[in-house]
C-alpha cells in the first residue's frame, strides 16, 4: 500500500502529533508499506530528505513552532507534482490546517481517499490568537465542521475526541484509534547508579521524592496549577523536588510563580530533551503529575504509565483506561482531593511498587505496533467505501 502522510509539524517541534506520525510511519514501513511523508520545511527552502517532501514556509508568530507556506514555486511544484505521480493509494492528514491543503489537492488529482487524524482541541489554544473565548469557540466549530466536510473517514484518538467533534456537529464517519508509543523504549529501565547519577547532574537531594511532569510548557497544559498544589504539598512533606521536564512560551512565567511561592529551590526545569532520552526522565520521577484538561491523545500519562509510574492527574475523560482508579493512581477535581491522593501515593512505598506494576500493564496496551494495525484497518475501510462509491 502506498501511504502519503501530511502534516504541519514534522522536525519543527517534539509534539503529539509528531510523535504519532513517526511512530506511525515506521511500523507502516515495517509492515512492508511504502510511506512518504509531506510537510513544511523549518525553512525558506523546498526539498526531499528520502521520504521526506519539505515545503518552504515562514515562521506565523501566533503559538511557537507554527509555520505556513510560502507562494508556489517550480520547484515546490515539482515536489508536489512527484507525489501525484507517484499516486498514493491513501492520503493520511494529521492537521487541519496548511498541509491538509496539500492533502486536498492531492486527493483531488490521484482519487485516493483521504482519512484525517483530528490531533487537538483548539479552544483550549484560541487565547493565543483571540482575546475573546466565545468569538473563539465558534470559530473553531464553524471552521473545524466545514474543513471536515470532504474527508472521507476521520480519527479521533479518544473517545473524549470523537465526542467533542460530534459536538461541533461533524457528521462524518468518526473511529476511535488511541495512539501507540515504542513501548521498548519505556520498558528499559536505568540502573540504580545511572538514576543516582542524574539525580546528582540535576541537583536533586538525596532524600528528596521526585513529582514530575513531563511535555510542552505551554499554558493550556495547566501547569501553573501543578506548581501551586506542590507548594501546598511541601507544607506537608518538605522533602520533595517537582521535576518539570520540557520547554514552551510558559516556562518564564512558571520560573516567577515558582519563586514568588518561595520553592524555587524545589523545582527543577530541565528544558528541552532528546526524545530519545525522555524514559530516563520519567524514571527520575517517584509520581507522575498533571493538571492538563487539553489532552486529545495523553501520550505522556501511556509513557510515564510505561515507565512504572503512579499517576496523579486532574480528572479528564481522556484519562479513561489509562489511571484506573486507586489501582495505579488517582484523579483529583479539586486542590484537597489531590493532596490527599498525593499522600496516600508518598506515605505507601508498597502501594507505589504495585501501582508501577499495573502502570506497565495498562500501558502495554498502547505499543505503536497495535496502533499500526489499527490505522490499517481504518486506511481499508476507507479504500472499500471509495471503491463502493
Amino acid at each position: 500500500m502506498k501511504v502519503l502522510i501530511t502534516t504541519d509539524l514534522y522536525t519543527t517541534a517534539t509534539n503529539g502529533v509528531v510523535t504519532s506520525v513517526r511512530n506511525l510511519s515506521r511500523e507502516l514501513e515495517e509492515a512492508g508499506n511504502e510511506v512518504k511523508i509531506l510537510t513544511l520545511s523549518d525553512t525558506v527552502h523546498s526539498h526531499r530528505e528520502g521520504n521526506i517532501y519539505y515545503i518552504h514556509s515562514m515562521p506565523l508568530k501566533v503559538y511557537p513552532d507554527v509555520r505556513m507556506p510560502l507562494p508556489r514555486t517550480s520547484h515546490s511544484q515539482k515536489l508536489l507534482k512527484e507525489i501525484i505521480q507517484w499516486k498514493p493509494d491513501i492520503i493520511h492528514s494529521q492537521c487541519e490546517f496548511f498541509s491538509f491543503h496539500y492533502a486536498r489537492r492531492i486527493a483531488k488529482r490521484t482519487g485516493a481517499p483521504l482519512v484525517h487524524t483530528y490531533h487537538t482541541q483548539y479552544e483550549q489554544y484560541v487565547s493565543y490568537v483571540l482575546p475573546g473565548r466565545w468569538a473563539g469557540d465558534f470559530l473553531v466549530r464553524t471552521f473545524s465542521r466545514e474543513r471536515l466536510k470532504k474527508v472521507d473517514i476521520i480519527i479521533a484518538p479518544t473517545a473524549k475526541m470523537k465526542q467533542v467533534l460530534e459536538d461541533y456537529g461533524v457528521k462524518n464517519d468518526i473511529e476511535i484509534v488511541p495512539s501507540g508509543i515504542c513501548l521498548q523504549q519505556h520498558q528499559g529501565r536505568m540502573t540504580e547508579q545511572e538514576r543516582e547519577q542524574m539525580r546528582q547532574l540535576l541537583g536533586i537531594p538525596q532524600e528528596h521524592r521526585v513529582v514530575l511532569n513531563l511535555g510542552r510548557l505551554g499554558t493550556e497544559k495547566n501547569l501553573d496549577e501543578v506548581v501551586r498544589l506542590f507548594a501546598l504539598q511541601l507544607q506537608r512533606q518538605p522533602n520533595l523536588t517537582l521535576l518539570i521536564v520540557g520547554d514552551g512560551p510558559a516556562r518564564e512565567k512558571l520560573c516567577q510563580q515558582a519563586k514568588e511561592l518561595g520553592i524555587s529551590d524545589h523545582v527543577i526545569f530541565t528544558g528541552m530533551v532528546e526524545p530519545d532520552q525522555v524514559q530516563k526522565y520519567y524514571q527520575l520521577g517517584d509520581v507522575f503529575v498533571s493538571a492538563s484538561t487539553s489532552e486529545t491523545q495523553g501520550l505522556t500519562y501511556i509513557e510515564a504509565a510505561a515507565n512504572g509510574l503512579p499517576l496523579v492527574c486532574r480528572e479528564d475523560p481522556c484519562l479513561e483506561g489509562v489511571i484506573s482508579q486507586g489501582e495505579n493512581g488517582y484523579t483529583y477535581r479539586s486542590p484537597d482531593e489531590f493532596l490527599d491522593e498525593m499522600d496516600k501515593v508518598l506515605a505507601d512505598p508498597d502501594w507505589c511498587v504495585c501501582a508501577g506494576q499495573k502502570s506497565e500493564q495498562i500501558a502495554s496496551a498502547y505499543g505503536r505496533e497495535q496502533f499500526a494495525q489499527n490505522i490499517q484497518a481504518v486506511y481499508q475501510a476507507a479504500m472499500s467505501g471509495s471503491q463502493e462509491a
